[in-house]
């Protein structure tokens, strides 16, 4: 025959099973949510749409990583500071960007965004136009920003 549970063992288990089944502090730290990032994604997107066809280089000097490379629509590799240099000096003018078939994939600490572009503008004093495919790739710094 089985011994007979006192109500002061009942509890003991209980609260044995109630601090066993809470998480950890550091387990329920924010993440944000698939809708968190598209948000933050899509803010940033139209940051850097904007910046594009105003020639805004500060604004985009905030948006792009010390290590970024762009492909041009020609195919030409740029560096952040070429980018800069094409958007302060003009030789890259976007009068007019159109934006479309917007996708944004998050894997852990990086989201990268797939769009298609219809461009009218300039570039070393040709006239640009077309629809471009581009993507770009964000990362979520240890602080929580993109």
């Amino acid at each position: 025959m089985a011994p007979a549970t006192t109500p002061s063992r009942i509890t003991t288990l209980l609260l044995a099973v109630v601090a066993t089944a809470m998480p950890s502090p550091a387990l329920t730290q924010h993440h944000p949510s698939k809708r968190d990032t598209r948000d933050a994604i899509a803010a940033m997107e139209r940051q850097w749409r904007t910046a594009e066809l105003t020639g805004d280089a500060a604004a985009m000097d905030k948006l792009l990583s010390d290590d970024y490379l762009g492909i041009t629509g020609n195919g030409q590799v740029v560096t952040k500071l070429q980018q800069l240099d094409h958007m302060r000096t003009r030789t890259l003018a976007i009068d007019q960007l159109d934006i479309t078939d917007v996708k944004i994939k998050r894997l852990g600490n990086v989201a990268i965004v797939t769009s298609q572009a219809q461009i009218d503008g300039t570039s070393e004093g040709q006239p640009l136009h077309g629809r471009f495919r581009s993507t770009r790739v964000y990362q979520r710094l240890p602080g929580g920003l993109w």
